[in-house]
This record gives structure tokens, C-alpha cells and sequence, in this order.
């Protein structure tokens, strides 16, 4: 298994990540400020089953290609990092949306609708994938153990953090929102602070030498 050390860092990272506007948060937010926290907490439920489709599909492929494959992790890696620097470009490209400028027009759909949009928002979305390909190498090492059952371990860790951070918007959604809108400088500062932390990632990453 992962040590704790080990573990500690990737919570971190994917703290980081869960935190940084995409499909999921806009999805989520939209929901709970048009439909309610309880169509927001449903539709939660579908991203995280999402979540855990990517973890089984990605835990077994890592266990093929990481030794079926020479030099894959250097590949994996430069995926990793040119993805960490996207992310930070979107959080302050000119004229970046923000999370918070949810849409107005949703349907009200009803709990099974929302659950099977969420799964799908997730399990087509490609930034899930390219997350576990790219940061799951880079904790797994051969001496800790199962491939299989290390990136279990770093999937199940994710979704954890992913689900509390993710519980936290839907509960909170319209005030925050109401905040973001009346003070623009904050959420400003909010997005150089994320490209900040995503670019030192990138860093990281790229100077972390080959297994």
C-alpha cells in the first residue's frame, strides 16, 4: 500500500484540482441555484458513480501498460504536466466564465434524469481520464505493492476529497454566488490564486525524475 506521506500528497493535489472550475462544478452549482440543494445532492451522486466508473477502467489499464510498455511513464508524465498548465490557462483566459455565472435556463428535471446526467458528465468528460492517467503514475511505485490495488487506493482517496469538496458547493452554491457577483475583485484574485498553484504543479511534476 501507499504510505501516508505519500497519500498526503496527493490529497493535496487533488484538493487542488477538485477546487478548479469545470464541467462538474458548473453542472453542480447550476443545479442546486435552479433546482434546489436536494436536486444538487442527486445530482452529486451521479458524478461520483461517474467518478468510480473511471477508477475501475483506469486502475486496470495502469496495471497492463505500466508493465507492458517501457518509458510509459515519462508519456503519462508530459500528459500530466501539459494538462496542469490548460488548467491554469483556463482559469484566466480573457474572458473566462466563471462558475458562479451559472445558467438560468435549466430545466427542472426530474431525480433520475439528474443522477444519469451526472454519471455522464463525468464519465464522458476527458479531463477525469487524463487526471487518474496522468497523477496516478506519478504516486505508484512497484515497491509499494499491487498496481491494482495502489491505484484503487489513490481512486478511492479522490473521490473521497472530490465528494466533500463537491458536497460543500452544492450546500453553499447560491450564497456563494450572491458573494462572487457582489465582489468581483475577490473572485478575480480566486483565479490568479488556482493558475498560481496549477503552474507550481506543473513544475513539480516535470522535474520529479523517471521511475
Amino acid at each position: 500500500m501507499i504510505p501516508l506521506k505519500e497519500i498526503s500528497y496527493f490529497s493535496l493535489a487533488a484538493l487542488i484540482l477538485v477546487i478548479s472550475p469545470g464541467p462538474n462544478m458548473i453542472y453542480l452549482i447550476s443545479r442546486s441555484i435552479t433546482q434546489g440543494q436536494r436536486s444538487g445532492l442527486i445530482s452529486l451522486m451521479g458524478i461520483i458513480s461517474g467518478f468510480l466508473f473511471h477508477i475501475v477502467m483506469v486502475s486496470a489499464g495502469l496495471t497492463a501498460v505500466l508493465f507492458a510498455v517501457p518509458y510509459v511513464y515519462a508519456t503519462i508524465k508530459t500528459l500530466g504536466v501539459v494538462y496542469l498548465l490548460y488548467l491554469a490557462y483556463q482559469a484566466i483566459k480573457p474572458n473566462g466564465r466563471s462558475p458562479f455565472e451559472v445558467r438560468k435556463d435549466l430545466s427542472n428535471d426530474k431525480p433520475a434524469k439528474l443522477f444519469k446526467i451526472g454519471v455522464l458528465t463525468t464519465v464522458l468528460n476527458p479531463k477525469v481520464a487524463v487526471f487518474y492517467l496522468s497523477f496516478f503514475p506519478y504516486f505508484i511505485k512497484p515497491e509499494y505493492g499491487s498496481v491494482f490495488m495502489q491505484s484503487l487506493q489513490l481512486g478511492i482517496t479522490q473521490v473521497c476529497i472530490s465528494f466533500s469538496v463537491n458536497l460543500i458547493i452544492v450546500l453553499s452554491a447560491a450564497r456563494a454566488a450572491l458573494f462572487f457577483a457582489g465582489n468581483p475583485l475577490w473572485m478575480r484574485a480566486q483565479k490568479w490564486v488556482m493558475a498560481s498553484i496549477l503552474a507550481s504543479l506543473a513544475v513539480k511534476m516535470a522535474l520529479t525524475k523517471e521511475k
